[in-house]
């Protein structure tokens, strides 16, 4: 018999693994998954006490929360905490890979040292945990593989926003380019993955107020952004949580290889 609506979102049963998960959009959209029924594991490298604040945040739900610390540039970290969740856990139905970093670096030599860093964890660290996640759901014999990219992996940077001289050094091309990456990676992963029962999709937020990003995100130019985005604002707290669960859950059982971008919409014009 087809689900119910209800039936289609529920994830009761099922177990969430987020990179990046202690902070930020991974903490929101882990936080969602467990507020439709799923068991998080959330793994980063993130300090004891922020992963204490956001492992007491989620505990709330009820759910079974468990927290790993693994740094997605590493292979063998990667496998071995996959390893242990699902030791502790018993099987991994979705996953969300939200560990990523950005920083202003020159366009030349001298931004090289960042420019690895920034694909390192950007899109290296998005390969290694879907490749290890993949090896898991295949056996499981399906899953869900939700990449994080970004608005900035779909169009280039309007440095006017942010900047009231366009010559002012202000550039993050590493970004661009491991979003980018993490977009095209994902539509590969649907069409490789699909026969086994894994399906993989991309969310493209646009601004997203956080602490890593507050100190340049106000004043004139959080206004700029405003005006210039559609629907007047930026993200917020619960913009990703629902679609994060439509992603992981039946209710999207015939979606893959979609980049969907959460921007207010930022890409429409």
């Amino acid at each position: 018999m087809p689900k119910t609506i209800k039936e289609l979102y529920d994830l009761s049963g099922k177990v969430a693994f987020v990179t990046g998960g202690t902070r930020g959009l991974g903490l929101q959209m882990a936080e969602g998954l467990a507020e439709a029924g799923a068991d998080v594991a959330l793994a980063s490298v993130d300090p004891a006490d922020q992963v204490a604040i956001a492992k007491k945040q989620l505990k709330k739900t009820g759910r079974n929360v468990r927290t790993y610390a693994m740094d997605v540039t590493s292979r063998e970290q990667t496998v071995e905490t996959v390893k242990k969740v699902l030791a502790d856990m018993g099987r991994i139905d979705v996953g969300i890979t939200s560990a990523g970093i950005n920083d202003v670096h020159a366009i030349g030599p001298d931004g090289f040292e960042k420019w690895n860093k920034i694909m390192a964890v950007n899109i290296t660290g998005t390969y290694l945990t879907c490749a290890a996640l993949a090896e898991t759901m295949k056996k499981q014999g399906g899953g869900s593989l939700i990449t994080i990219g970004s608005i900035y992996g779909l169009v280039g940077l309007d440095k006017s926003l942010y900047v009231e001289d366009v010559s002012t050094f202000f550039e993050f091309p590493a970004y661009h380019a491991s979003k980018g990456a993490v977009v095209n990676l994902t539509r590969d992963l649907a069409t490789n993955l699909g026969r086994f029962g894994i399906r993989a999709n991309c969310i493209c937020p646009a601004t997203f107020v956080s602490d890593q990003n507050r100190m340049i995100l106000q004043g004139k130019v959080l206004d700029r952004i405003n005006a210039r985005t559609p629907l007047g604002r930026t993200g917020v707290e619960d913009d990703l949580k629902g679609v994060a669960l439509f992603l992981a859950s039946d209710a999207s059982k015939y979606v893959t290889g979609v980049v969907l971008p959460v921007d207010g919409g930022w890409t429409a014009w």
